[in-house]
């Protein structure tokens, strides 16, 4: 897999570092190779930045290695966290999950506020669960997909693959390649040289985050480990998950803005003039809507280095829809139980996020040894849905039972509201430490500067 995923992120074959594999073949028991996708998606991330690293210090580029536990571990690194003396939010709201519908099953998404309320409009006042199956019990799955999102929330019905490949946004993201990469020539600032041994590959680039939830956030959280500057920018009031924050927030700095205010909006203008890349894991037309179209950004900074990911692609009927990793498992028919009838079979993982969150890391070191070498300028794209359509493409694995996970695959690590136990970053370049310089904390806490 890492030689695809390498020649997806528009490396060539003389470029490409070593990578060593090891650990078993199979960590996350499943139906499909979640253990496979989490170990070559951290693989190219990694040799994707061991090639950075070689492009800025002018050496070859150093040995990476992969260990296939390790990966999958940071694939459910969520799960993982351990607070010592505090305790984390639920991950879930209370009506989120799958809900047997008069047809078929269908999935809530309620973990934000304004999608919880979405659902409420359409099913009316609940309390718990059993409120929310009885309302969902007399809704056709498809209907009440429709219904929720077109009242602004997310919700996905459940799809077998040959139903979800028979219907028209299936049938549109087929073909979704896996990494959208426009490439144009010139405009760029060059980066500075590395020196010293223990230098990381992306010391000195300045990385705007305007991501949430999980993908993109992992995406940053690499970035950081290996020396990146990351300020990650939120609406001022924005609630995110939060159980997500001590996990998601550690290696970078955050501020809040509202970019509907001219203060806010001369501010972003100067994060922009001044940063290497832009992660936006926003729906596609949202920067847009606010003025903040590629145009506008290249005018601002013609060097910018985007990264962009979306749910459900970026062509076909359902490119702008809302969506999350557990709504993609259930349309694109990975959620299906092999058995007609039987509940919904999620992974094992949020392993679309994670996946995809790594393949942005990837592309955007990439994207970064590019610009040092001859000044090009790279715009990236990404999605959940061509990350599930590289999964479902893999062989099926060996079932095997969980190995089980133990404090040996966390780290100490300490954070705004106190010690903890995490996964530490996975996959290692040799001679390169990677680490984070910034512990968890709240969102807004940072001052909007660079």
């Amino acid at each position: 897999m890492y030689d695809r995923l390498w020649r997806s992120i528009g490396g060539s074959a003389d470029a490409r570092p070593d990578v060593v594999l090891s650990g078993p073949n199979v960590v996350l028991p499943s139906r499909f190779d979640v253990t496979g996708l989490a170990a070559g998606t951290v693989a190219v991330a990694t040799a994707a930045a061991a090639h950075l690293h070689a492009v800025r210090t002018g050496a070859p580029s150093r040995p990476v290695s992969v260990n296939r536990r390790a990966a999958s571990a940071a694939f459910v690194s969520q799960a993982l966290l351990r607070p010592a003396g505090w305790t984390l939010p639920p991950t879930w709201d209370p009506i989120a999950g799958d809900y047997p519908a008069a047809d078929g099953w269908v999935r809530l998404h309620t973990n934000y506020r304004h999608h919880r309320d979405a659902v409420t409009s359409v099913l009316g006042p609940m309390s718990d669960r059993a409120g929310a199956a009885a309302a969902v019990a007399r809704w056709s799955a498809a209907d009440l997909e429709t219904a929720v999102v077109d009242a602004g929330g997310a919700a996905a019905a459940m799809h077998t693959r040959s139903a979800w490949l028979g219907s028209q946004p299936g049938a549109a993201t087929l073909d979704e390649p896996l990494l959208r990469l426009d490439i144009r020539p010139g405009g760029s600032r060059p980066l500075s040289a590395l020196t010293g041994a223990s230098t990381r590959p992306f010391d000195g680039v300045r990385v705007l985050d305007l991501t949430r939830v999980i993908a993109g956030p992992v995406c940053t959280r690499f970035l950081a480990a290996y020396g990146a500057d990351v300020l990650r920018i939120d609406p001022r009031g924005f609630e995110e998950v939060p159980s997500l924050v001590p996990e998601t927030t550690v290696g970078k700095r955050c501020a809040m803005l509202d970019l509907l205010t001219l203060p806010d909006r001369a501010t972003f203008d100067r994060l922009v003039r001044d940063a290497d890349v832009l992660v936006v894991g926003l729906r596609p037309d949202a920067l847009s809507r606010l003025d903040y179209g590629m145009d506008k950004l290249r005018s601002l900074n013609p060097a910018l280095i985007t990264a962009s990911l979306c749910a459900y692609g970026w062509g076909g009927p359902w490119s702008g829809r809302r969506g999350f990793d557990s709504l993609v498992q259930m349309s694109s028919g990975i959620a299906a139980p092999a058995r007609d009838g039987d509940a919904p079979d999620p992974l094992p993982a949020q392993a679309l996020d994670h996946g995809t969150g790594y393949l942005l890391a990837a592309a955007i070191g990439q994207a970064l040894a590019a610009r040092a070498t001859d000044g090009a300028v790279t715009d990236i794209r990404a999605s959940l849905i061509a990350t599930a359509n590289l999964l479902l493409s893999r062989p099926t694995p060996v079932a095997i039972a969980h190995p089980g996970w133990s404090d040996a695959d966390t780290v100490p690590s300490s954070t705004f509201w106190g010690p903890a136990r995490r996964v530490p970053t996975p996959g290692s370049i040799e001679g390169v430490e990677a680490r984070w310089d910034i512990e968890a904390g709240p969102l807004g806490r940072d001052r909007p500067l660079w």
